[in-house]
């Protein structure tokens, strides 16, 4: 969309104002999701997606994040600026306005933004009622201006200061301590998300300085701090004498758009069933709505379709999504029928067949998205489904008309993926008719709960019998249920589906949680809303809990993205202060062990090392059933993890990486991560 149409029409009277800031503070919550880590990382991408609108809009090609020194962060770009004249209603600079009105700004007005990705999001408002302190500096009419806000609160008139031909804003925030939890940013987490934006907005650079004072988590091991450009890692330059030279830069630029993503996420995996990234994509300036689209098939057996609506991730797929599923569905059983790679009396290929295999991208920008339950994770509007399938319809069938030969490659993956799913469907059909399930349909080894409300019951699994024994005897047997899994499960990242079915240990966990899998997952099935891997606190527990989260994620991924999964966190220590163990203590680390022993021995307690009062637990298996239920089942004191996905590409990417074939990826990624790793235990 053109600048010229948006230039004159971005100033006071473009900031439509529709409420006030009074209950951001008392209610944060409600606006930015949380207080803790996520609520605060919000805070930045709620600015930062500010000065993506500019980009959408054809006004930025560059956003510059600051991590400073002190916990402020710094967002500054070259777009148009705020306006800085007075607002026609409110009878103040428009960028006060911006700052002190809730859901004031340009993107609701209809006209200065034809896209915006942040109709539904709190704006840079909400960032200003919830910091310490916010600076704003536009750089706009042939001046830079300035004002500076306390706890939402201008101190001060807006300023004009030097002249300038620069154009753009900066702001420099510092959260609250009083409202978040935590202060301390995650250059990681920005790092994921800045990189997605820089994928979905074609030649926009993003760049992230962390200038804090080094810590062991911001270094990469095997690596030279510098700036990453499209995956090439630069030496930032020497600093002057005096001047902080920053820990560590990222650039995120891409040339390439949402292709330069698929190849990224297809990177990892074992090969590629076609060369060249398919992509393509349309415009319609009258309805103000556009799509990109950029797949690849690997030879793996995972499906990974992300979408995107105006950048915004809507995990939960909706409107676009499924104009395009529809669309690759009949577009690739009508090429298989023409072609005689299927019968006229075969069955169509299912759209989870055709899918295998797949990594796509699917990116909508329309000037007003309907975003369902207004979380931005599902896109509502109908006119999305239409355009994205007649796009697909024309473009995907010119692209397999003019690609004979890796169109047929992709048919054939497909027609195996059927094959498969049919001998699994035919496995399953066989374990049913053989009684490997009790009476009741649920595996015979299931320890079923009495109660049937699946909001209040939840599903320990856990490995070996032994410690399924002691889980069974130590557990409220009217709200937890006990599945033992014998030993590490396949692992489902190398195995097709008719493989994975075959394996007794996942037949028995599917059937146990009740949802089905793949095009036939219902989550309204789902019997335990809390599903608690509970494994050994060693290596060998941690790898059977990362097969039993690859077999979650691959095959009932919703799960995962409802929050119902946990980690159950068993004790490494009983430190005994007597003999007899009377009030013992349990630590969960090498760490929290010493600290405990140092706290007793300075409160006057016997040193546990002097009388065998150190117990070091090799399993679960060993504990008594009540030592279980203390410190491992009781909700009233037990430590559970939940397992959340936050960016489920990166998640994939993840996934493969650790799970896959590709043994150089797994040796990086152990390398680039080896000095976060604490007090391991072998």
């Amino acid at each position: 969309m053109e600048r010229s149409r948006c230039l004159s029409s971005y100033d006071a009277t473009s900031i439509t104002v529709l409420e006030g800031l009074d209950a951001v503070r008392k209610r944060p919550s409600m606006y930015i999701g949380s207080t803790g880590e996520r609520g605060l990382h919000h805070l930045v991408t709620e600015v930062v997606d500010n000065a993506v609108d500019e980009a959408l809009a054809g006004f930025c090609d560059r956003i510059e994040v600051t991590l400073l020194r002190g916990g402020a962060v710094r967002v500054r770009d070259n777009g148009r600026g705020i306006p800085v004249d007075e607002h026609p209603v409110e009878k103040r600079p428009a960028v006060e306005v911006v700052l002190t009105t809730l859901h004031a700004g340009g993107k609701f007005g209809g006209d200065s933004y034809m896209v915006s990705g942040g109709l539904h999001g709190v704006g840079v408002s909400v960032v200003n009622a919830l910091a310490r302190r916010l600076d704003v500096e536009v750089r706009r009419d042939g001046y830079r201006w300035t004002q500076t806000y306390d706890a939402s609160r201008p101190v001060g008139e807006l300023t004009r200061q030097e002249a300038t031909a620069e154009s753009g804003t900066t702001v420099t925030f510092w959260a609250d301590p009083d409202i978040f939890e935590t202060t301390d940013y995650s250059f990681e987490t920005l790092a994921r998300r800045f990189q997605e934006m820089a994928f979905l907005n074609r030649g926009l650079t993003i760049v992230l300085v962390d200038e804090r004072p080094e810590r062991v988590s911001d270094v990469t091991v095997g690596a030279d701090v510098g700036a990453s450009v499209n995956g090439k890692t630069e030496q930032p330059a020497e600093a002057a004498d005096g001047e902080h030279k920053p820990v560590r830069t990222e650039t995120w630029h891409y040339d390439g758009g949402i292709a330069d993503f698929v190849r990224h996420l297809n990177a990892s995996k074992e090969g590629v069933v076609h060369s060249s990234v398919i992509e393509f994509g349309a415009e319609d300036t009258q309805r103000k709505i556009a799509v990109e689209v950029a797949m690849q098939w690997n030879t793996q057996f995972a499906e990974g379709v992300y979408t995107f609506a105006n950048t915004i991730n809507t995990h939960e797929g909706g409107a676009h999504e499924e104009g395009f599923r529809s669309a690759l569905t009949s577009l690739v059983n009508r090429y298989a029928k023409d072609q005689k790679l299927l019968k006229d009396k075969d069955d169509n290929l299912l759209g989870e067949d055709i899918r295998e295999g797949l990594t796509a991208i699917v990116s909508v920008k329309l000037s007003e998205p309907q975003f369902e339950g207004q979380t931005k994770t599902k896109l509502g509007n109908t006119e999305a489904r239409t355009f994205v399938q007649t796009v697909c319809n024309d473009q995907l069938r010119d692209w397999l008309d003019r690609n004979p030969g890796e169109a047929k490659d992709i048919v054939r993956k497909g027609i195996q993926a059927a094959t498969a799913r049919v001998a699994a469907r035919k496995a399953r059909d066989l374990t049913r008719r053989k009684g490997l399930l009790g009476s009741t349909g649920l595996p015979g080894k299931l320890s079923d709960c009495q109660s049937t409300d699946p909001g209040e019951s939840e599903i320990f699994i856990v490995e070996g019998d032994s410690a399924g024994g002691s889980a069974k005897g130590g557990r409220n047997p009217r709200t937890q249920a006990i599945l033992p899994i014998r030993g590490k499960i396949l692992n489902v990242e190398k195995a097709r589906i008719d493989r994975v079915l075959q394996n007794q240990e996942v037949q028995a966990l599917i059937t146990a949680l009740g949802t089905g899998i793949h095009d036939d997952f219902d989550i309204a099935k789902l019997r335990y809303h809390k599903i608690i891997l509970m494994a050994d606190a060693d290596v060998d527990g941690q790898h059977i809990r990362t097969l039993l989260l690859t077999l979650l994620f691959r095959f009932m991924r919703p799960l995962v993205e409802a929050g119902y999964v946990y980690l159950a966190q068993p004790p490494l220590y009983k430190i005994k202060w007597d003999r007899r163990g009377d009030n013992a203590h349990y630590a969960y680390s090498d760490r929290e062990r010493d600290a405990l022993v140092e706290a007793g021995i300075a409160a006057g307690r016997r040193d546990p090392r002097q009388h065998e009062g150190l117990q070091r637990f090799k399993g679960l298996g060993e504990m008594p059933a009540k030592e279980l239920w203390d410190t491992t089942m009781d909700p009233d004191h037990r430590v559970l993890l939940q397992v959340t996905i936050d960016d489920a590409a990166q998640a994939d990417e993840l996934f493969t990486v650790l799970m896959g074939e590709d043994v150089e990826a797994r040796r990086g990624f152990i390398q680039r991560n080896a000095k976060d790793v604490r007090f391991l235990d072998i």
